[in-house]
């Protein structure tokens, strides 16, 4: 087995998702493995590490497996040397779609945190407010 190829183990214990998932983006089509041992066992390179990566950091923003797959051909798209500059532009084009997508989700996580941060302040407010009851009272 070359060096730079890691076993499903090792990707999984490098991208912190579990041996299931990435299964599972092979199955689907997302992540595909590079190549196989000579006892079948799969084997990824540092590509497929950093688009399971990619996945992964999708996968919180809510992106479908289809906008997944959409955004992983746009990238292979992008990294072809031969593309006319139409279809450049109009790739380019699709990325910064994603882009605006992603940005739009993550201001609206940040919406939600800040929400489900100020529930925990309220909680810990009456949390305290609570125990100097019940410590006045003994």
């Amino acid at each position: 087995m070359g060096l730079n190829r890691k076993q499903i183990g090792e990707v999984a214990e490098r991208t912190g998702l579990s041996l299931r998932t990435i299964r599972y983006y092979e199955e689907v089509g997302l992540v595909i493995p590079s190549a196989r041992s000579h006892g079948g066992f799969r084997l990824y390179t540092e590509s497929d590490i950093a688009r399971l990566m990619l996945v992964k950091r999708m996968k919180p923003l809510d992106f479908s497996l289809d906008e997944m797959r959409d955004l992983l051909a746009t990238l292979d798209e992008l990294e072809k040397d031969d593309v006319d500059p139409a279809r450049r532009e109009a790739t380019l084009d699709r990325l910064s779609m994603f882009e605006a997508a992603a940005e739009e989700r993550c201001k609206s996580l940040r919406a939600q945190l800040e929400s489900a941060e100020e529930f925990a302040g309220n909680l810990r407010s009456e949390l305290r407010s609570q125990r100097r009851v019940v410590s006045r009272s003994r």
